[in-house]
């Protein structure tokens, strides 16, 4: 249907097919991760979630209350996401966040309960909102990817503001998740086919033999 009425999505669908989904849980633990994951690369943020996962399993409020900033640290946080993730607790333990009551509540209300936790963006809140709720319409318009990735296909002088992106999303509705999902597979595909060109040895002329 959405490869149907844009052309974009047809052509970025030829190119790469159906996404593989990325879920997250649907509670602390499924935010906490995507906290890790924020201004990282794929690869830095999952090599530092699957430490976090083994130091604390489960990886519950209580465990990170308990954890001193050291370990944390060892384990590849950064100030600022100690930060985050302690106040996440906060909001949990002290100020009585439900995740089962959140989940429950419109976009607008998850993105306005979760950014009032310091540290968390809209970014994280639509994030959460597309990968652990999984709602079909979710988008995340501050996205750098999605921002590029919509300036390369409908040819734009500059990178789209996240105000921006949110409007050219609405010939996705009510699919953008799906839309979100396929722009993020093809600025993955545009990447790794850009460095796959990078690593390509330069061809070096050779003298041919005199006759």
């Amino acid at each position: 249907m959405l490869a149907g009425q844009c052309k974009v999505m047809s052509r970025i669908l030829k190119r790469t097919g159906l996404p593989p989904p990325r879920d997250f849980p649907a509670d602390f633990s499924g935010l906490a991760k995507i906290i890790v994951g924020q201004q990282l690369s794929a690869q830095s943020a999952a090599a530092i979630w699957m430490r976090l996962a083994a130091a604390f399993c489960p990886f519950t409020p209580d465990a990170i209350q308990a954890a001193n900033d050291s370990d944390l640290k060892r384990l590849g946080l950064s100030d600022g996401k100690i930060r985050t993730l302690r106040a996440l607790v906060r909001a949990v333990i002290e100020d009585g966040l439900d995740f089962e009551a959140l989940n429950t509540a419109s976009d607008m209300v998850i993105v306005e309960r979760l950014t009032a936790i310091h540290g968390i963006g809209p970014w994280t809140a639509d994030i959460y909102i597309l990968f652990a709720l999984g709602r079909r319409d979710a988008f995340a318009p501050g996205d750098l990817a999605l921002q590029l990735a919509a300036q390369h296909h409908f040819k734009l002088e500059s990178r789209p503001t996240a105000e921006e992106l949110e409007r050219i999303a609405e010939r996705w509705r009510p699919a953008r998740a799906v839309a979100a999902r396929l722009l993020w597979a093809d600025y993955a595909f545009a990447r790794r086919a850009l460095l796959g060109k990078a690593k390509k040895p330069i061809p070096t002329k050779t003298n041919k033999p005199m006759k």
